[in-house]
């Protein structure tokens, strides 16, 4: 067994992507424009965009085999499931103060089927008690290396939405709007940096296996090829390192090593990046903490 694949003992990694002129993670509350800093004017993508894109993949490659079903999906109804683990393992609800041991049966069924509460955990502690996860696999924000400029975009839609009145009643066809405008917002060009960590302690209570890390390292490097869209401009892995420890507790402070031992700069004669090829990643191999192994992906 690869030892990046071992659910006993510690990894913490770095993931590193980028787009090209689209919206990597956009904010409701801004209008859907690109996440930022706004003191800085750093680029954002929370750990909850980039579950879903590890969602979308587990559920588009593997999700009909058994113990990979995926629990929160698009329009998905979470309460049909807690339902469902109660029917299928034979036990009777009382809502939300469910006895314990019925509320640690289907703890352990939702586990066993659903790879997400498996690897990131739930609170399913509604009607249906199916208790809480506390996920082994947790992600921070990204962060872009630079600041980044979003762009709001007009756009044009030679169609119009409705018919116009004057011209169905008789009168000239161009009386009305013939075109209606629309917004794209935009990054013109970011590298992003974020960060993971897993813990074998939790990965025990959940039950998660060597095959389970497997995939989710595959994830990481396959999942925005499932997730193009006009939107999302060019969006790609340029990166994944894992830094694995020999022992469950770890040997080093994870931000010695992902923080200190990876880092990204821009290019002494680039003014504005604008691709990958603008950055240097510098990785720092030498003098590794004892029982510390580091394991480049997709670069």
């Amino acid at each position: 067994m690869d030892i990046i694949n071992n659910p006993e003992v510690r990894h913490d990694f770095v993931i590193l992507f980028d787009v090209k002129d689209g919206n990597p993670n956009g904010d409701p509350d801004a209008g859907n424009m690109p996440r930022v800093d706004p003191e800085t004017m750093h680029g954002l993508v929370t750990d909850v965009c980039i579950k879903r894109k590890v969602r979308n993949w587990i559920e588009g490659s593997v999700g009909n085999k058994p113990r990979y079903d995926i629990y929160v999906k698009h329009q998905g109804v979470l309460m049909k499931l807690h339902k469902q683990a109660y029917e299928e393992k034979g036990l009777k609800s009382t809502g939300a103060k469910q006895d314990r041991e019925t509320v640690k049966t289907a703890r352990t069924y939702m586990c066993e089927k659903y790879y997400d509460v498996r690897m990131f955990g739930a609170v399913m502690s509604v009607e249906y008690n199916c208790g809480q996860v506390r996920g082994p696999l947790q992600l921070t924000f990204a962060r872009s290396i630079d600041p980044v400029t979003p762009l709001d975009l007009s756009i044009t839609r030679v169609a119009v939405t409705k018919e116009n009145p004057k011209a169905k009643d008789g009168g000239e066809e161009d009386s009305g709007k013939i075109t209606e405008m629309g917004r794209k917002s935009i990054v013109p060009y970011g590298l992003y940096k974020g960060y993971g960590f897993f813990s074998p302690f939790f990965g025990r209570d959940t039950g998660v296996n060597s095959e389970d890390l497997k995939l989710f390292w595959q994830a990481l490097g396959n999942m925005w090829d499932l997730d193009h869209s006009a939107s999302k401009g060019l969006m790609s892995c340029r990166g994944v390192y894992i830094f694995s420890h020999d022992k469950p507790e770890g040997n080093a402070p994870a931000h010695k090593l992902v923080e200190d031992r990876i880092r990204v700069v821009k290019k002494a004669d680039v003014e504005v990046p604008r691709s990958f090829e603008d950055y240097d990643v510098q990785v720092c191999e030498q003098d590794l903490p004892e029982g510390v192994t580091l394991t480049p992906l997709y670069i």
